[in-house]
């Protein structure tokens, strides 16, 4: 998680950058996460929750977070490539307008 209190203008010129780039990094792992997450969810809506296997009631109400979950771990481990993208075209924007 970043840390609130360092900013890109409170450090030294050569570090700026860096904590700019890992901020835009961060910032498209959610993105590719949240996206992940939307395209998984409709895979696990048909899944029926009765009994013997499954967990009823209460499988409905945090499958939403399990979804979230493996979104994140896809990510964590490589994800689609979207983030990948979506950090140059951050940084392509950034250029111009400079």
């Amino acid at each position: 998680m970043s840390d609130p209190i360092v900013s890109p203008a409170t450090l030294p010129p050569a570090a700026a950058p860096a904590v700019a780039t890992a901020r835009m990094r961060e910032t498209a792992e959610a993105f590719e996460a949240s996206f992940l997450s939307q395209m998984l969810k409709p895979m696990f809506e048909g899944l029926s929750t009765e009994a013997p296997f499954g967990g009823g009631e209460a499988e409905g109400t945090w499958r939403g977070f399990l979804v979230d979950a493996m979104a994140k771990q896809a990510v964590r481990g490589g994800g689609i490539g979207l983030a990948d993208q979506v950090v140059a075209e951050m940084l392509r924007m950034q250029e111009q307008g400079q």
